[in-house]
């Protein structure tokens, strides 16, 4: 059995690898609508969540503990593992961190589906992230992995500045935070709120927006006006429906309905083209096939 660290899962592969990764899956056939459903079991304290995934060659499953929401900072919120299988054999052969695979798989995923837009941006592409904590980060670096440092002029708003952050800081709700949206190429919301945090009249006509923060039908991100706006990319319609309140609540407030909602795979692939007359909003919730996908990569890298 192989054994991959925290920091040999992030030192195997790097994001835009990732990212290739997922839209290769895509390209190569995989349907997302027949991945396996997650399972989430509540515990003493916390909860676990179970993602199981199968490919011809390879199969998998993370297994993640969830810490409550009243839970010890200095802890890390979630822990857990992934452990690769022969599709052929059925035989275990690799357990990396499910940490660091999350860590590494999240933004890779939010890239993936909008790359085709990023890489074409004309100037340095400027991008706004909500949310100062790992997946903030971890989509700054994809981003910079894909396109090039020099490429990506990127601001961070957040409500307290962090330390170590090496990106420029705004204030949530300052004069430069909500001006510097209203320029963004890119808005990626990465935050644990409840309550949209950006509307359409926040956002350029033209706007790339990606929204991770919200796994829950009775929270969201983003406001059913912009949602409404927008053309609307999911990893797949049902997921999204079970998952995501920001999809959820503004069907159910009459902005936008199930058929708006477009798969990732549609637009990889090239079946769906998305035109830059309105926003593109890329709703995701994570799915078990992009762990597994991701985890093999690492592997074989």
């Amino acid at each position: 059995m192989r054994i991959l660290t925290h920091d040999e899962v992030l030192a195997s592969l790097s994001p835009a690898d990732a990212v290739d990764a997922l839209r290769q899956a895509l390209r190569d056939g995989f349907d997302p609508a027949t991945d396996l459903p997650r399972t989430k079991a509540p515990l003493h304290r916390g909860e676990m969540h179970i993602l199981p995934a199968s490919l011809p060659r390879v199969s998998g499953v993370k297994i993640l503990a969830i810490q409550p929401e009243d839970h010890d900072p200095d802890l890390p919120l979630i822990q857990g593992q992934y452990l690769l299988i022969d599709s052929t054999r059925l035989t275990p052969f690799s357990l990396l961190d499910g940490t660091a695979l999350t860590t590494l798989r999240t933004p890779a995923v939010s890239v993936a589906g909008v790359r085709d837009f990023l890489t074409g941006a004309a100037g340095p592409l400027k991008v706004v992230i909500f949310g100062t904590g790992a997946q903030g980060r971890g989509h700054a670096a994809t981003v910079e992995s894909v396109v090039g440092a020099g490429e990506a002029s990127i601001s961070f708003v957040g409500r307290s500045e962090p330390r170590d952050l090496g990106y420029p800081w705004l204030a949530a709700g300052s004069t430069e935070a909500r001006e510097a949206v209203a320029a963004a190429d890119l808005a990626v919301c990465a935050t644990t709120a409840r309550e949209p945090i950006l509307s359409l009249a926040d956002v350029r006509p033209d706007a790339l927006i990606i929204a991770v923060g919200s796994h829950t039908t009775d929270a969201r991100e983003l406001a059913s006006d912009l949602m409404g706006a927008a053309h609307v990319m999911v990893e797949d319609v049902d997921a999204a429906l079970r998952e995501a309140g920001d999809a959820t609540l503004a069907i159910a407030e009459g902005a936008l309905s199930r058929e708006d909602l477009i798969p990732m795979k549609d637009v990889v692939t090239g079946t769906v083209e998305l035109e830059r007359d309105r926003p593109i909003v890329f709703k995701t919730v994570g799915m078990p096939w992009e762990d597994l996908v991701v985890a093999d990569a690492v592997d074989r890298a």
